[in-house]
């Protein structure tokens, strides 16, 4: 599995080899060793974290600020019910899975053309919902996770679930979105939601999901 992370300049000084996301344009580096790809980005540096470690709170709460241990229900309430309005009259599905933490899952059907890593035109609107929201409530990390059904080669739908999940966090970006929030990861067809032996069950399993988790103070 290949995490992407989306992160400032100051973190590629030492990059050794780059190359270019194909939804920002950005120059990007591969880090080979760590499985990592870190996009170029502005504010301060975020590193190589893995998403929702203790670590990558700590540097994101010292950037936009935590909340307070008491405050996180009410916080993430508030959040949840922007989410739910917001997003009433689209497919996304708006689930509540801790007090720290709201899932939002996006059927691929509705998010991509078949087979394609290219988020539709007619899609971008509602991600521009989900991050009008996001930069309401910036004290939450945004993992951004693609995943497939299991046709075909697993390599491929490994890929074509990174892919997903960059270009739906490029959206979320490009829409206002601090990069150092954000993880983008792929998990192939690794976690399926439904039986892959029917047609509707792959149907479940290939969507992106982000994951909000609140940054305790």
């Amino acid at each position: 599995m290949r995490s992407i992370l989306f992160v400032s300049a100051a973190a590629l000084v030492a990059a050794s080899c780059t190359t270019t996301d194909p939804y920002t344009g950005d120059r990007v580096r591969n880090n080979t060793g760590t499985g990592v790809l870190v996009g170029a980005g502005t504010g301060a540096a975020l590193g190589t974290l893995a998403g929702g470690s203790d670590s990558r709170n700590a540097v994101i709460g010292a950037i936009i600020g935590g909340i307070a241990g008491g405050a996180i229900g009410g916080y993430m309430d508030r959040q949840e019910a922007q989410l739910r309005a917001q997003l009433r009259e689209s497919q996304i599905e708006v689930q509540r899975t801790a007090q720290d933490e709201i899932l939002l899952r996006m059927p691929a059907s509705i998010t991509f053309d078949f087979d394609q890593a290219v988020v539709k035109s007619q899609f971008v609107p509602t991600l521009a919902d989900v991050a009008r929201t996001l930069r309401d409530y910036p004290s939450t990390t945004v993992d951004v996770i693609g995943h497939a059904d299991s046709t075909g080669a697993d390599d491929y739908n490994q890929e074509l679930s990174e892919n997903r999940a960059f270009a739906v966090g490029s959206v979320l970006i490009n829409n206002g979105v601090q990069r150092e929030r954000l993880v983008a990861r792929g998990m192939g067809e690794t976690q399926p939601i439904a039986s892959n032996a029917t047609a509707q069950g792959r149907e479940q399993n290939r969507r992106v999901e982000i994951r909000l988790k609140a940054v305790q103070a």
